[in-house]
């Protein structure tokens, strides 16, 4: 990955936890690691926990953000919110995966869309 790409990536998440909180989660992670992947973001949405997804995109030529998102991706989060979930002992009576498709456009804001329950 590129610096340039890196950069985009960084600025996507952090308007994506902008987001989430002016919506009232609470991130409780961030860019949480280990040898099976990355989760880009864990939140509280009251007595939920999100285990979110962020994907940023300058243009239209890849398709839309949550479309990258395939599903051998969706298994690889949910095996990394299993390993989170053991590892920090955390618990929570309901937990769901959310996409956070953000828009670069060329002037103007970032646009964020969530995506609840994504998969």
């Amino acid at each position: 990955m590129t610096t340039r790409n890196q950069a985009v990536g960084a600025y996507g998440e952090r308007c994506a936890v902008r987001h989430l909180i002016g919506a009232g989660l609470r991130p409780v992670a961030r860019n949480w690691r280990c040898p099976a992947g990355e989760i880009d973001i864990i939140a509280w949405d009251g007595d939920v926990l999100a285990f979110c997804e962020v994907k940023t995109r300058r243009g239209g030529e890849f398709g839309t953000p949550a479309e990258a998102v395939v599903p051998a991706k969706a298994r690889r989060l949910r095996g990394l919110a299993a390993r989170w979930l053991a590892e920090t002992g955390t618990t929570a009576d309901e937990i769901r995966f959310d996409v956070l498709s953000v828009r670069l456009p060329d002037t103007g804001p970032a646009r964020v869309q969530h995506l609840k329950g994504a998969f």
